[in-house]
């Protein structure tokens, strides 16, 4: 060729001048894939199981008290309008399908056992739904003044009025002595051995003297000289046999009397009653 017939460049391409794209078989457009259903499926299965949980949850919670509740006051014999509050501890749903409850605390304002009145609170862990014995339970019994005293009152002390002192106490009364009436003050640290309660000496008033038990022993003889000792009190007598006295401290103005409680308690009705001092 020559040069009077040059070839031209083609054109640059520009907006006004697009170049067409002819679609072929492998540039269709696809139709669009659907969502698969089941995760939101399995979402409102979850939602409804859990709603259903709760529900149970609410009415084993509403229900278990007043049926554990209805149980103890037959078992001990107590009134019918016992105030008794019961809580159970953890999810009862699981527990109640295992037949077990893993842990319930009962407690009440005012309780009265063989002529003892008292607050209580008592925590029971191991509680068969079906029957059979509590794997554990242990609590604690608040008495005031007056009922201390009565317990006292089956001392050698000569008890005429008692006074508490965080963390003793300490009993006023008299003894005779030739039949002229000793004024005496003994102060005692009380505790428990053995299902007993420890009345243990640590001052004695005699007639204004402060006297140690040798002193006690020399000035008025054997009739005084127990006094110096520590006392031993049985009150297994004025308990349900199932329950012993494991220690016992002054906290303000209240005695407070801890407890274990023998597991078979619940089934066996020699221990629901009360204990013997013999």
């Amino acid at each position: 060729m020559s040069d009077d017939h040059e070839t031209l460049p083609y054109p640059e391409p520009s907006s006004e001048h697009p170049t067409l794209v002819i679609p072929g078989r492998g540039d269709e457009p696809r139709p669009a894939r659907r969502r698969a259903r089941w995760p939101w499926v399995v979402l409102v299965i979850v939602v409804v199981l859990a709603a259903l949980a709760v529900a149970g949850e609410i009415l084993a919670r509403a229900i278990l008290p007043g049926v554990v509740r209805g149980i103890v006051i037959d078992q001990l014999e107590l009134p019918q309008d016992q105030q008794l509050d019961v809580d159970a501890a953890g999810i009862l749903l699981p527990q109640l399908i295992g037949g077990s409850l893993d842990e319930l605390h009962l407690s009440t304002d005012a309780v009265t056992f063989g002529g003892i009145t008292g607050s209580a609170d008592v925590t029971a862990t191991g509680i068969p739904l079906r029957g059979g014995d509590l794997t554990d339970a242990h609590g604690t019994v608040r008495i005031d003044q007056e009922q201390f005293t009565d317990l006292v009152m089956e001392s050698e002390l000569p008890v005429d009025e008692i006074g508490f002192d965080e963390p003793n106490v300490t009993a006023s009364g008299s003894f005779e002595v030739f039949g002229v009436p000793v004024p005496v003050a003994v102060t005692v640290t009380p505790g428990a051995d053995a299902g007993e309660l420890l009345l243990t000496p640590v001052e004695l008033q005699i007639a204004g003297l402060t006297l140690n038990a040798a002193d006690i022993a020399a000035r008025f003889g054997d009739a005084a000289a127990q006094l110096a000792g520590t006392q031993r009190i049985c009150i297994a007598d004025q308990l349900p046999a199932g329950l012993t006295v494991t220690g016992l401290k002054i906290d303000g103005t209240e005695a407070v009397i801890d407890v274990d409680v023998d597991g078979a308690i619940a089934t066996d009705e020699s221990l629901q009653q009360n204990g013997s001092c013999d």
